[in-house]
């Protein structure tokens, strides 16, 4: 027991606890192992929290996890953006929240939820090059379509994000030149 009565005292490793197992955003979200994607992170934390600290595969897979958390919130911080400027201000977390509670609004949109996620990844860079399509944008793009939105989203974040020409791509992690 805690020597202090300060009953918040744990708080911090409280929240050093929930980040570990939040993969997304929803603190406490028990979903975060429904996506593939999901599970990939989730499967790198289990095999580095079995490591020595000190180890470089414990240091090699920290850095992994970051990265791979980093580049989540730098997509879903676009998607947010998008969202905000087509007038979504105060519903762009909840169109952004997706638990396996989450259903596809009308079954006959999913083809088409499909087609304009494809369209997102190959047409904008509102993804990384290297990032594998998530279910959970799938279901963002199915309430965009409910919303009579996602023709728009397209159009905007074709414009935000472009997709550069493939001469200006940065490949094998160098950085392009700056204009």
């Amino acid at each position: 027991l805690c020597s202090n009565n300060n009953p918040y005292a744990s708080f911090g490793a409280t929240l050093a606890r929930d980040e570990e197992q939040n993969l997304w955003s929803t603190p406490h979200d028990v979903t975060h192992t429904e996506a593939d994607d999901d599970r990939v992170l989730y499967n790198m934390i289990v095999v580095r929290n079995q490591l020595d600290k000190d180890s470089e595969e414990w240091q090699k897979l920290n850095y992994d996890i970051y990265t791979l958390r980093q580049t989540r919130k730098e997509v879903r911080s676009r998607w947010k953006h998008i969202l905000e400027d087509l007038g979504f201000q105060k519903e762009a977390d909840s169109l952004l929240s997706v638990t396996k509670l989450s259903i596809i609004s009308d079954s006959q949109n999913m083809g088409k939820a499909r087609d304009i996620l494809l369209k997102l990844s190959e047409e904008t860079n509102i993804f990384p090059t290297s990032w594998e399509l998530s279910e959970r944008y799938l279901f963002v793009v199915d309430r965009l379509i409910a919303l009579d939105a996602a023709d728009e989203f397209f159009k905007m974040a074709s414009a935000v994000y472009p997709k550069r020409p493939s001469g200006d791509r940065a490949d094998d992690g160098q950085k392009a030149p700056q204009h």
